[in-house]
């Protein structure tokens, strides 16, 4: 059985990998060649004293698709609570609580033919690339061909990966707008990525200056609150998110407003939805703006098995609302190939994972 770290990953997963392999794993599921747990979190009542208001939670996902050859379970050991920064914005922040100062997050990989664990993975690099790889798969889908203005709200590891794989999508963008909550951060986001891709990055100092006249607004945030007000999206405007509710944290990047100016909503798991009660995607439903059966799923547009943009002046929205157990299947799965060929990662016996009586 074969261990690797976020190092050992990096060095083999691109972001060009992902979009592939998570464009097959959808396909996948949506034609029923793959299979996937809704997400879980739990929360238990003990904190440390070291982070008040920092309770431990454990987080799960499962799934496999036929292609990995793969079944896939994603867990994470946390202590998760809310931080209010300095401009008074609260955001969801996960403490570096395990020893050293470090997270603990980890995919163990079972053949489905085998039966035998094969991997244990880290899951960080893996967790950034395949929500960005994701919702750049939205983007290519919903959004306008001719786009060449894009907003973003965020300026973190999460928005370096939507940035690298949206201008993969898209690669007519001329212009990214970003706004986050910390002008220094935003700064030096813009200064960084503008060298790095040779396109204009620009920092702005307000919410609306990455909405109004962004034809692509991206959302990559651990905000508790929406991002902008959804009465300054001009028509033909695509919108991404990827944070909604979990059933315990009651968080959103998008309003009520956004929402029921779409005249398209996909997400990546209708299951999630309801799952987690993931009020801000089921409002336009309870709001009767649109029947539960119109919001469609991303591997149905992919598969084109539901359509996408319509006309040049919709409002489309993709949710990428959840982490799936499939996600990290394929991508896992594609790494730990690619690392075999390379001789990365660190080998242990098999023999100590199997057992001679029956479980």
């Amino acid at each position: 059985m074969r261990i690797l770290s976020n190092d050992d990953i990096q060095q083999v997963l691109t972001a060009e990998e992902c979009l592939d392999t998570l464009q097959t794993a959808y396909g996948e599921l949506t034609r029923g060649l793959g299979a996937n747990r809704p997400r879980n979190h739990t929360y238990f009542p003990v904190e440390d004293e070291r982070y008040p208001g920092f309770c431990y939670r454990f987080k799960s996902q499962e799934g496999g698709n036929v292609s990995s050859g793969v079944w896939a379970l994603r867990i994470t050991s946390d202590l998760a609570g809310v931080e209010t920064l300095p401009s008074g914005v609260q955001r969801r922040r996960l403490v570096p609580a395990a020893p050293g100062g470090r997270f603990v997050g980890l995919v163990t990989l079972y053949s489905l033919t085998t039966l035998e664990p094969l991997a244990i993975l880290h899951d960080s690099y893996i967790q950034k690339m395949r929500v960005g790889a994701t919702s750049a798969l939205g983007i290519r889908e919903l959004s306008r061909e001719d786009a060449t203005v894009a907003g973003m709200f965020g300026s973190g590891w999460q928005a370096e990966a939507h940035l690298e794989t949206l201008l993969l999508v898209r690669p007519g963008i001329e212009e990214v707008r970003v706004y986050s909550p910390t002008s220094e951060h935003r700064e030096t986001f813009a200064k960084t990525w503008s060298e790095r891709t040779g396109r204009r990055i620009v920092a702005v100092d307000h919410p609306r200056d990455a909405v109004t006249g962004c034809a692509i607004v991206t959302c990559a945030t651990a905000t508790m609150e929406p991002c902008f007000d959804g009465a300054w999206l001009e028509p033909g405007t695509h919108v991404t998110a990827i944070t909604s509710p979990d059933g315990t944290a009651t968080r959103r990047e998008l309003d009520d407003t956004t929402f029921d100016r779409a005249d398209r909503i996909t997400v990546l798991s209708r299951e999630q939805v309801h799952h987690d009660k993931q009020y801000d995607i089921l409002g336009p439903v309870e709001r009767g703006r649109m029947a539960f059966d119109e919001i469609r799923e991303l591997g149905e547009v992919l598969i084109g098995a539901a359509p996408g943009r319509r006309s040049p002046e919709d409002i489309t929205v993709f949710a990428n609302n959840t982490g799936m157990g499939v996600q990290f299947a394929a991508v896992c799965a594609r790494a730990l190939r690619l690392a075999e060929q390379r001789g990365l990662g660190h080998e242990v016996p098999t023999d100590w994972f199997l057992e001679s009586t029956s479980p």
